[in-house]
C-alpha cells in the first residue's frame, strides 16, 4: 500500500484489492451521548439541511471521500448531495456502516439493512461497507459483506473499531481479508499495536475522531508546531496523520473549516515534530472502547 505519497485531495491509499481511496474525507458522524440507544438516536452531524450543505461544500472544495453510516442518520442527505453535484458518481468515494442492531439481528438483517443503506444513499453499490462495531453477531455480517462484494454491492468491504483480538478472529474464518480497519486515531490515542498490525497484514488503517471533537487547539505541543509552519492546529494534527500513513476524515458542517481542513498538502512536518506528536500518545479517548462498547445496549 502507498502511505507516503499524498500531494492534493485527489491522492489515494491503494487497498489491497487494488481499490483507492482518498487520504483525506469528510467525516459525518456527530457527538457521541452516553444515553443514545439505537440508530435513530442523536449521534449525527445536524440537520438534513446541514449535512448535504457540508457534503456539498466538501465536494465544491475537491473532497472526494465522504463516509456516512446508517447510524448517524444521514445517509439520504449524503445522497442528495452527492446526487445534486456536477461529479459523476464514480469520482466520489462513498463509505457506510451496517450498524449493531442489524449485526446482532443475524445475517438476513445485514443483508437488508446494505440494501436498505444503498436505497438511502441512492446508489448501487458503496465503495467501503464496513461492520461498524465488533457486536456479538460480526461474524456471521462478516459473512454477508464477503457475499456482497462478490456481488459488486461493494467494491471494499472493511471494518471499524476493531482491536487485534477481533482481527485474529476475523482471520481465522474469513475469506477476504477487511480492506480497511477504521479506529479512533489522534494525538491522544494512537493505538501503535494495531496501527502496526493492520500494516503487516495488508489493512489499510483510517482514524475517526483526528480533531479529538475539536479539542486539537488545547494541546501545547501542537499549537507551538502549528504557528511554526503559520497552519491551525487543525491543520497540523491532519497532516500528522497523513504522514503517519492513515487515511482521515475529519469532521466539520462549517464551509470554511471543511477548507481550512484540507488545506494540508503545501507543508511537512519534520522528523522532530512528528516524533513530538508521537510522544503525546496517553491512551486517552474520545469515544467509546470496543472492548466494552457497547456495555449494556439494549
Amino acid at each position: 500500500m502507498n502511505t507516503t505519497t499524498f500531494t492534493d485531495l485527489n491522492s489515494c491509499a491503494t487497498l489491497a484489492n487494488g481499490v483507492e481511496i482518498p487520504w483525506l474525507g469528510l467525516g459525518t458522524a456527530g457527538s457521541w451521548t452516553p444515553h443514545h440507544k439505537s440508530s435513530e438516536g442523536t449521534a449525527r452531524l445536524g440537520s438534513d439541511k446541514g449535512v448535504a450543505e457540508a457534503v456539498s461544500a466538501a465536494l465544491d472544495v475537491g473532497y472526494r471521500h465522504i463516509d456516512t453510516a446508517l447510524l448517524y442518520g444521514n445517509e439520504e442527505a449524503v445522497g442528495r448531495a452527492i446526487a445534486s453535484h456536477p461529479l459523476d458518481r464514480e469520482e466520489v468515494f462513498i463509505t457506510t456502516k451496517v450498524w449493531n442492531d442489524d449485526i446482532a439481528a443475524g445475517p438476513d438483517a445485514v443483508h437488508a439493512a446494505v440494501e436498505a443503506s444503498l436505497k438511502r444513499i441512492g446508489v448501487d453499490a458503496v465503495d467501503l461497507l464496513m461492520i461498524h462495531w465488533p457486536v456479538k453477531g460480526w461474524p456471521e455480517a462478516w459473512q454477508v459483506l464477503e457475499k456482497l462484494d462478490h456481488q459488486g454491492k461493494a467494491r471494499a468491504i472493511g471494518v471499524s473499531n476493531f482491536d487485534i483480538s477481533h482481527l485474529k478472529e476475523l482471520f481465522s474464518h474469513a475469506s477476504v481479508i477487511p480492506m480497511v480497519n477504521q479506529v479512533e486515531f489522534h494525538p491522544y490515542l494512537q493505538q501503535p499495536e494495531i496501527f502496526q498490525f493492520c500494516l503487516d497484514h495488508g489493512i489499510q488503517h483510517q482514524g475517526w475522531s483526528p480533531l479529538m471533537v475539536g479539542n486539537i487547539g488545547d494541546v501545547e505541543e501542537i499549537m507551538q508546531i502549528a504557528g511554526k509552519h503559520g497552519k491551525t492546529p487543525a491543520q497540523v494534527a491532519i497532516r500528522w496523520a497523513l504522514q503517519r500513513g492513515s487515511v482521515t476524515i475529519p469532521k466539520s458542517s462549517k464551509r470554511h473549516r471543511i477548507e481550512e481542513n484540507a488545506d494540508v498538502f503545501d507543508f511537512e512536518l519534520s522528523v522532530e515534530e512528528m516524533q513530538i506528536i508521537n510522544s503525546l500518545d496517553c491512551n486517552q479517548r474520545v469515544g467509546p472502547d470496543p472492548q466494552t462498547f457497547p456495555a449494556g445496549w439494549d
